[in-house]
């Protein structure tokens, strides 16, 4: 009796499909080699993400008011390190800068932080992936931060979990791209505001008519 149990519950799990584990992507097409690099550094996190899609398991929305756990397709890492591990990917194609990484590192190696706060996280299978999140671009030394809030949603381009997964991270490239956005703002007002002459004057002095 006890190896007749033991066989039907290993014929269970033999019946139980595999796991499938997904990860985000950076997509950001990277700029062009002509384009000389540039200086940016830029530490990209913490993120935080509603408690509900904080799980090893996709949760894909069914209603309104209701979503489920697909137990057998899952992350592969935490979303609160993989979204700001693929925002950094992609800020450092959008600006051709080798100086943009993910938290956790030094921020006092950096010129400023970009916090991420994940307010949506949706996902409808051969649908679509929303996503919504408030960031803040914080100059690590001293200046005024910047504040930015993107709403994407991204059509999937196919059946099943991977073109699910695939439109998030073309949904995430959407929220990297108005962070560059920011980062060069931000680096043009610093350079309108920086003195190009000796004690703050621009361009030559002019000689008085003798």
């Amino acid at each position: 009796m006890r190896w007749t149990c033991m066989a039907l519950i290993l014929c269970g799990c033999a019946s139980s499909p595999p796991s499938q584990f997904y990860t985000l992507s950076a997509t950001a097409a990277p700029t062009v080699t002509s384009v000389a690099q540039s200086d940016y550094r830029i530490l990209v996190g913490p993120a935080t993400v509603p408690d509900s899609v904080d799980r090893p398991q996709l949760v894909v929305r069914m209603s309104e008011n209701r979503v489920t756990l697909v137990e057998q397709s899952r992350w592969a890492e935490p979303l609160s390190s993989a979204i700001p591990a693929v925002i950094a990917e992609d800020l450092g194609r959008l600006l051709n800068s080798g100086g943009v990484m993910a938290y956790p590192q030094n921020s006092g190696n950096f010129d400023c932080q970009v916090f991420i706060e994940v307010l949506r996280f949706e996902s409808v299978l051969n649908d679509a992936a929303t996503l919504e999140v408030a960031w803040t671009l914080r100059p690590t030394n001293a200046g005024e931060p910047r504040y930015g809030r993107t709403l994407a949603r991204e059509p999937v381009d196919g059946p099943g979990f991977e073109a699910l997964v695939a439109a998030h991270s073309r949904a995430l490239r959407a929220v990297s791209a108005e962070i560059a956005d920011a980062v060069r703002r931000r680096a043009g007002a610093q350079a309108l505001s920086r003195p190009s002459g000796p004690a703050g004057r621009t361009g030559s002095p002019r000689r008085a008519p003798s």
